[in-house]
């Protein structure tokens, strides 16, 4: 088994739910939530990240570059929402293939989930959401 598969199972059934219910809460400054609509099916999909929130910018590093399902999903739909410090807002992502995404990383400043990504990640990239006011 891959890097990926195995990393994308490992979230998926074991570190993403209880995230999920975590994240984008006060109480929980770490992860916000972040909500795209499926490219295909329509309906809304809700995905912990890092909480790489800036004033009106939300930084994301997804750990495995454009193969993430909630990259795909919002490069087909660049609406979003995003649930963080209690409260959801509403922005537009886009995804920066120029941005160094350790860079990045280092500039946001939550080393444990730096780490995470980084063991974890196969292509990271650089998602830049500038929410709404």
């Amino acid at each position: 088994m891959d890097k990926r598969r195995l990393s994308t199972g490992l979230a998926k059934y074991l570190i993403n739910p209880p995230a999920r219910m975590l994240a984008g809460r006060r109480l929980w400054p770490f992860h916000a939530l972040l909500e795209t609509r499926g490219r295909r099916s329509g309906r809304r999909r809700r995905v912990p990240v890092g909480n790489g929130l800036d004033g009106e910018v939300l930084w994301i590093v997804a750990e495995h570059g454009r193969r993430a399902g909630y990259v795909r999903n919002l490069e087909a739909d660049p609406r979003v929402r995003v649930r963080v410090g209690g409260r959801w807002r509403d922005g537009v992502a886009r995804v920066l293939p120029d941005d160094d995404p350790r860079e990045r990383q280092r500039r946001i400043g939550h080393g444990f989930n730096t780490l995470v990504v980084r063991a974890m990640g196969t292509d990271l990239l650089t998602v830049r959401v500038d929410l709404d006011e």
